[in-house]
């Protein structure tokens, strides 16, 4: 099934069922006002939420409305923890290479994992807003997933089970802040504003053969003003799946329900299937040219994030913001 939160109804969003070509949805407040409160009894409120995405499709629901992307927030509009990881060795090898830092000596046995802002996300077509279009602004097209309750020191083999939704995530970067907050050894801060999300959250079945049990497999496609940047493929050349993100992150800690898990930049060791981030592109061209011709995103640009299924249909619906002054 596919979820998504309206706007109104507080910080949280209100909860909406969505039809699977994303043009029609219908709250469910007898099941649950919002999907935080779904995600945290799951296991009694998705089985409702089923019989509803079963009756949307069939044409049974009354009360369903036309979908307006523009009135959606992000699937959790704000979430108890977001925990980002760089698991597309590729990339964190340009990305570092591009600031003149070596790889961490640990990198192939332990996954790389920040702490993102997450008390409020912006909406999937909502403006990114910033103070200045001189911070090197910089999107990045992720896969993330959500999960129910996880006990801490959890099994990389029993981690996959708490995986219930997944998401399209854009989490933003302040290249010109990396450089200078990353040295002082306290991780992103600055550099990262807030992320955003797509239209829709789906639930594993919605993926069929894409989905693993670890992965998801489908090229993720994404564009600025309308240029296509790249569509690599998620599911290769990941080092670490999401099973092990999760136990890794839940070494000393428990993950409540609702925690975001994404798993960086999506890239791939052949570029010919482009770039998901403006850094990448850029360390390409000074390797090709001698320097980087391609601009950090400014104020008015708009960047394009989705992912089609094997028909060409869009699975997630599509992230589509402009930089904007705040």
């Amino acid at each position: 099934m596919k979820l998504a939160s309206l706007k109104t109804g507080g910080r949280d969003g209100t909860l909406v069922v969505v039809s699977a070509d994303l043009s029609r949805c219908v709250t469910v407040p007898h099941i649950a006002a919002t999907l935080q409160q779904a995600l945290e009894r799951w296991s009694v409120c998705s089985t409702a939420l089923a019989q509803v995405y079963a009756d949307l499709q069939a044409g049974h629901c009354v009360q369903a409305f036309a979908m307006d992307v523009h009135q959606l927030a992000s699937p959790l509009p704000r979430s108890f923890q977001f925990l980002d990881g760089s698991v597309y060795l590729h990339h964190m090898e340009k990305a570092r290479k591009a600031r003149g830092v070596a790889m961490p000596p640990n990198y192939k046995t332990e996954p790389l994992m920040y702490q993102g802002l997450s008390h409020a996300f912006d909406g999937p077509t909502d403006p990114m807003r910033l103070p200045s279009d001189d911070l090197e602004i910089d999107y990045e097209a992720e896969i993330a997933v959500v999960v129910d309750d996880v006990p801490m020191g959890v099994r990389v083999e029993d981690a996959s089970a708490h995986i219930k939704l997944v998401m399209l995530l854009n989490d933003y970067t302040l290249r010109a802040l990396t450089k200078t907050e990353l040295p002082k050894g306290f991780g992103f801060l600055q550099a990262k504003p807030t992320s955003a999300f797509s239209p829709v959250a789906v639930t594993l079945d919605e993926l069929g053969d894409a989905w693993d049990g670890n992965k998801l497999s489908l090229p993720l496609i994404s564009a600025i003003n309308g240029q296509r940047m790249g569509q690599p493929n998620a599911g290769k050349d990941m080092f670490f799946n999401y099973p092990q993100l999760i136990a890794h992150a839940a070494r000393t800690r428990a993950l409540c329900a609702g925690t975001i898990i994404g798993a960086g930049t999506v890239t791939n060791q052949d570029e010919s299937g482009g770039f998901g981030c403006i850094a990448e592109a850029r360390i390409h061209q000074e390797l090709e040219h001698g320097e980087a011709s391609m601009p950090w995103m400014r104020f008015g640009d708009i960047v394009r994030i989705e992912m089609l299924d094997a028909q060409g249909v869009s699975i997630f619906g599509a992230i589509e913001q402009a930089i904007a002054k705040v």
